[in-house]
């Protein structure tokens, strides 16, 4: 897929892991309107393909995604609300594509991830940030209100003390603070960082993908039900999961005393180091309906 992609990078591999990275560099891979488009685009042909189990998502280069691309945004000039209202649809279909995508979603997080770039972050069922990995929703100090879904996303995992805190203040974090507020899995010294998405993604890719569809989707909707839905969702996800051809397999497995196929990989070491501020400067990091 990747020769179809200007701005991205697209791998599937044998095992049915998908790699989706940002490829703009020399941008810090911030997100313009073709980035927009195109991880939409990727987005829905790896949805649609029964062989992808699990997706990575990276950048390319020092960083994860500098946000909004500032340049593309000055090259529109001033606009009116409903024309950037208009312009804002691009990324609600990016979003509605990413968090809603069918298999689990792993960010591996270099670098900066400001604004935007964050966002992408946040909608990741599982994030892991290298210890050079910066985190900022960066949107007011240009003077605009966070999107790509932070407004949603951020308060569900920090709460809303925490969330407000961040995207008023526009401060940056570290990967260390991230993880102990909830926004990271695990935190990695940056050159160990991809294989250990890598590590992680062939675990989901060897487990039921019917289980695991259903189990994300009953956990990201139970913020927003009352128990008896959650236990009624519970009864017929169970009744599709005992149904299936993977159930029966594993099972059969178990009786014949075999090792179970899915084992999670032992937890990484969590490593944060210092290290001097770089002299590049991210973009601005909002995506701004551009």
């Amino acid at each position: 897929m990747s020769e179809d992609f200007e701005t991205l990078l697209c791998q599937v591999s044998e095992q049915g892991v998908a790699t989706l990275t940002l490829n703009r560099p020399a941008s810090l891979n911030a997100i313009n309107r073709a980035m927009a488009d195109e991880m939409t685009t990727a987005l829905g042909r790896l949805a649609a393909d029964p062989g992808v189990r699990v997706l990575v998502l990276r950048g390319a280069g020092r960083a994860f995604c500098a946000g909004g691309d500032v340049r593309d945004m000055a090259g529109h000039g001033v606009r009116q609300a409903g024309e950037a209202l208009e312009g804002m649809g691009r990324y609600r279909r990016l979003v509605l594509a990413l968090h809603g995508f069918p298999r689990p979603v792993i960010a591996a997080v270099d670098g900066v991830a400001f604004g935007a770039g964050m966002s992408l972050a946040l909608l990741a069922d599982l994030a892991l940030l290298s210890d050079r990995a910066r985190l900022c929703l960066v949107f007011q100090r240009v003077g605009l209100v966070p999107d790509c879904a932070a407004l949603y996303t951020l308060p569900r995992l920090v709460g809303l003390q925490q969330a407000k805190a961040l995207a008023l203040s526009a401060r940056e974090i570290d990967a260390r603070e991230a993880r102990a507020m909830g926004l990271a899995l695990e935190v990695l010294p940056w050159r160990k960082l991809h294989a250990r998405a890598d590590e992680l993604a062939a675990v989901l890719a060897s487990g039921s993908p019917t289980a695991l569809s259903l189990t994300r989707q009953a956990l990201d909707a139970s913020l927003q039900s009352d128990l008896p839905t959650m236990l009624a969702m519970e009864a017929t996800a169970q009744a599709i999961a005992l149904a299936s051809e993977e159930h029966r397999t594993a099972t059969q497995a178990f009786v014949r005393k075999e090792g179970p196929r899915y084992v999670w990989p032992p937890a990484a070491a969590t490593t944060v180091r210092q290290r001097r501020r770089p002299a590049h400067e991210p973009g601005s990091g909002a995506a701004s309906g551009g």
